[in-house]
């Protein structure tokens, strides 16, 4: 299975789904979309309305991931379910703590 995130120079992109009005906020590991593309599962309890589910996003992976909520960065997908964060940072360092957090559900 590839992985949901691509190294670059500076920065890591992820690929998440997230599932809003989830219940509780989590991280549910890796799926295989049936576009062959990876993705980092997640929920979050908030509904999607003003960018709330987004947020609840980010929060969840700067908790999971122990990286600041301002190294994160939407590039796209805003209204979408399928979405690529930009996070900023030694991509060596958050490819390990991307791997142990989508390992962990």
């Amino acid at each position: 299975m590839n992985k949901a995130w691509q190294a670059f120079a500076d920065h890591v992109r992820l690929s998440v789904r997230l599932t809003p009005n989830g219940g509780r906020d989590a991280i549910d590991g890796l799926e295989a979309g049936s576009d062959g593309e990876c993705y980092l599962k997640a929920r979050v309890s908030v509904a999607p309305e003003k960018g709330k589910a987004n947020k609840a996003l980010i929060a969840l992976l700067s908790k999971s991931l122990g990286v600041p909520k301002s190294m994160f960065a939407l590039v796209s997908g805003d209204t979408a379910r399928k979405k690529i964060l930009r996070i900023e940072g030694e991509p060596e360092d958050l490819i390990r703590r991307l791997c142990a957090v989508a390992e962990s559900d």
